[in-house]
């Protein structure tokens, strides 16, 4: 019988200084099943730095929803969602993963997620084996033509670049709306994300026999709305 395999599921919301203020990560099989969680505010960062934000945003990473961000991560602490934890705890709760499961990494931009960490010393270079979600999603799933129709009909476009190109939006909430057929706002909280969008669109790319062949990095110029409409 086969070893079976479990998947670690990173997500992190950072903040302002490129540190980890939200770490979240789920330990699951490839049936979706969980078996370790951990949704945490890092000491260290939240409420000791902004929350991040981008000056020319709107919506949620506007300057302007910083404070709201920050009183939801308020109530999120007294209700008991998360608590604050130390680096150190949550590489030691790391280090159990490791050991118990051997789990696979992954993460919807992993080199983003790797590096945020880092810069906070948060250690997951203890995950040899390892694959970025997004770029699995890419290959199996937004390469499709039925992906593509169904970001037009739900307007699900990026930021026109420099010279005016549309492109497709590739993100988990997109994937997620698409694999169940119902577009939901992602709530941008780590474990929340995961449970909601990551691990569902990871679940339906393990069902595929050659997905890893299929993987491939998002890069916008293969994702242009024009391109849909040649012959």
């Amino acid at each position: 019988m086969a070893k079976k395999q479990f998947f670690l599921i990173v997500d992190t919301e950072t903040s302002i200084t490129d540190k980890v203020a939200d770490f979240g990560a789920v330990v699951c099989d490839r049936k979706g099943e969980v078996f370790a969680q951990c949704g945490v505010m890092v000491n260290t960062v939240f409420g000791v730095d902004d929350l991040f934000y981008d000056r020319n945003a709107t919506g949620i990473w506007a300057r302007a929803s910083v404070e709201r961000r920050h009183s939801a991560y308020l109530g999120m602490l007294d209700s008991g969602a998360r608590m604050l934890a130390s680096v150190n705890a949550i590489n030691r709760w790391l280090e159990k993963v490791a050991a118990k499961y051997n789990p696979e990494l992954t993460a919807y931009n992993l080199p983003f997620d790797v590096s945020k960490c880092s810069n906070t010393g948060i250690d997951l270079n203890i995950f040899s084996q390892r694959f970025c979600l997004w770029a699995a999603a890419t290959g199996n799933i937004c390469n499709t033509k039925s992906f593509r129709q169904f970001v037009l009909q739900n307007h699900r476009f990026n930021t026109p670049t420099v010279n005016g190109n549309m492109t497709f939006k590739t993100d988990a909430e997109t994937v997620t709306g698409f694999l169940t057929g119902n577009m939901t706002e992602e709530p941008h909280t780590s474990v929340e994300d995961i449970i909601g969008y990551e691990l569902p669109t990871l679940v339906h790319i393990l069902k595929k026999k050659d997905w890893r062949e299929k993987m491939v990095s998002y890069n916008w110029r293969s994702h242009q709305v024009r391109d849909h409409f040649k012959v």
